[in-house]
């Protein structure tokens, strides 16, 4: 576990259902562990549906809605995987557009396993080195990001994990990116 402190940052984790319930409570559990301020961000109102792989896990309350959300209130972002989650947000324009975001705003990203989907369809993969889970290596080579298989990656500010498997490295480095801040060479 990092020993950054996160005291006093906001961080946006961006789900709706059918996100992998590991790749959000583990982050969520090590990023307030370290001080910051977790909050669930939805295209959803009320509550959004997790899984354990391709089984129902519990239902998670969403704290607030991205169609009311701008990066500009929260000093980083995560992105859990599972199928459903980026697939259905990667299709809703106020996700998109928040995710985008960030990185106009130059501040840390941290996207694990299908996560990287949403930031193919914002177009901020291009001249990365990224890792995602294995089926989306020609999707973000085709992004125009360099694809590697590796336990986590981290390029300028965006952390990618492979899978459940990587949690502890990608926490730690996230955690360690957001207790750094901005990213001068982050761009959009």
């Amino acid at each position: 576990m990092s020993s950054q402190s996160l005291q006093g940052k906001r961080i946006a984790f961006l789900a709706t259902d059918g996100f992998e319930q590991v790749e959000l409570t583990k982050p969520r559990e090590a990023i307030k562990a370290a001080g910051a301020e977790c909050v669930l961000v939805s295209p959803k109102d009320t509550q959004i549906q997790g899984m354990n792989h391709d089984e129902k896990g519990d239902t998670f309350p969403v704290d607030q809605s991205v169609h009311s959300s701008t990066a500009e209130d929260f000093d980083g972002l995560v992105l859990p995987g599972g199928v459903a989650n980026p697939d259905s947000l990667r299709t809703c324009s106020h996700s998109v557009d928040f995710v985008r975001d960030f990185f106009k705003q130059h501040k840390p990203v941290a996207a694990i396993c299908h996560g990287p989907w949403t930031l193919i369809e914002a177009d901020v993969v291009r001249g990365r080195k990224v890792t995602s889970w294995p089926s989306l290596k020609t999707d973000l080579i085709n992004a125009g990001a360099q694809w590697v298989d590796e336990e986590c990656v981290c390029d300028e500010g965006l952390v990618t994990s492979r899978n459940p498997d990587d949690l502890p490295a990608f926490c730690d480095k996230a955690i360690e990116e957001f207790a750094e801040g901005k990213h001068a060479q982050q761009t959009a």
